[in-house]
């Protein structure tokens, strides 16, 4: 993904930090904007893993930190929801003059109360996803409870949240109780999905069930089983980006795929940065990648994953279409394929390594009720699939530089 980090302004003229995720291979088409949660910043494990699989889908995504967090100006203790509200909205602005206008919001938290209501504000808006957000946006005071006598009888009191000290004002109390989510939901106009895991100990699932009854169609649910509230397992976040580009997707205008121009053609696009490449084989799209260890983001099989692939699924196939002319009691058949290269076994120079030889090593599980006769020809049916042949033969690439 291609990571730039901007700035903009809020209402009051401070400067707002935020990162745009990009895809590496294409212009986004459609933007993302991301609300983080309750005094988190742009930095957290959602924020960033979301971002990430949905640039990855092709998506450009703002996320950033609200007034007073992260490495945004402003004072903490200054903010409250409603400032959250206009963060968003400003954000959304300098998307639209600088990039496109956000089609897409999502919300961590209190920040999936706040994207709900920035929606009506922010009219490029096509659907809006939640994760773990609450139905009533007084239930942050719970995090509060501790000290809101102080607040109440000071003005402010200083309150400990996930370890990290934070000052709270009764103007963020007041600010809090004016938002009635509940009412507001039975006018929502936009598509809207609702993500909640059942072991979520900070918001509970009885929240996301309240936020789908109050809501009008189309709405969606789907449960992040086993994550906790901050979504820190990489796995919950990058599924949750990997669903939200899936769904948003019947909500919005996506250009049209460029056709290729035979049915045998592919293409592989990569950017100028990583290894990260996008391939269309036919109506099918993949991502090819590097380990990590390599410099790449293994986000996809290397190019010797794909070959082997290759061999493997055709290998598989072969033995099915020729089982089944036969009519025999196959139930399964499974091929794995290695590739290395090593040394021929006659080999005279064995110290130089232009004297290896590319190998595959194929192995075959064969699930069913055959004889030791058939077993024996579906392996030497095995050795004639075509990309085997193919691997085997004398081959020709010709190359050509590609005119626009």
């Amino acid at each position: 993904m291609k990571k730039t980090k901007v700035e903009f302004s809020n209402p009051e003229g401070e400067s707002l930090s935020g990162i745009i995720e990009l895809p590496t291979n294409q212009k986004p088409h459609n933007f993302v904007l991301f609300a983080h949660c309750f005094t988190c910043n742009k930095n957290f494990f959602a924020p960033t893993a979301i971002s990430r699989a949905m640039a990855s889908a092709g998506f450009g995504v703002l996320r950033f930190d609200f007034t007073g967090l992260g490495e945004s100006e402003g004072e903490f203790a200054d903010s409250n929801f409603s400032g959250n509200i206009e963060d968003l909205v400003a954000a959304a602005d300098f998307l639209e003059k600088e990039y496109k206008a956000p089609s897409v919001l999502i919300g961590h938290s209190l920040g999936g109360a706040a994207v709900l209501f920035a929606a009506e504000k922010i009219k490029s808006v096509k659907a809006v996803a939640t994760l773990a957000a609450p139905s009533a946006i007084d239930h942050v005071t719970k995090l509060l409870k501790s000290e809101i006598k102080s607040i109440q009888e000071k003005g402010s009191a200083e309150v400990n949240i996930g370890g990290r000290p934070f000052r709270i004002k009764e103007q963020f109390i007041e600010d809090i109780k004016s938002h009635k989510l509940a009412d507001y939901m039975a006018n929502f106009n936009k598509a809207l999905l609702i993500m909640h895991s059942p072991q979520d100990m900070i918001v509970n699932i009885k929240n996301a069930e309240e936020l789908y009854v109050a809501a009008e169609h189309p709405k969606s649910f789907i449960s992040l089983e086993g994550a906790d509230h901050l979504l820190q397992d990489k796995k919950d976040a990058a599924y949750a980006g990997k669903v939200i580009s899936a769904w948003a997707s019947r909500y919005l205008d996506l250009p049209k795929e460029k056709e290729l121009k035979t049915d045998h053609e592919v293409v592989a696009n990569l950017g100028n940065e990583g290894y990260t490449t996008q391939i269309k084989a036919g109506i099918h799209n993949l991502t090819a990648d590097e380990p990590e260890s390599a410099g790449g983001n293994d986000y996809g099989p290397t190019p010797y994953e794909f070959l082997s692939s290759g061999l493997a699924a055709c290998t598989s196939m072969t033995i099915q279409m020729y089982v089944k002319r036969k009519e025999w009691d196959l139930e399964n058949v499974e091929t794995h394929v290695t590739y290395e290269k090593k040394h021929a076994d006659d080999c005279e120079n064995c110290e130089e390594e232009s004297s290896k030889i590319d190998t595959f090593n194929r192995q075959i599980k064969l699930e069913g009720n055959l004889d030791e006769k058939q077993i024996k020809r579906i392996l030497n049916i095995a050795n004639k699939c075509p990309v085997h042949r193919t691997l085997s033969s004398k081959i020709t690439i010709n190359t050509s530089l590609l005119e626009d």
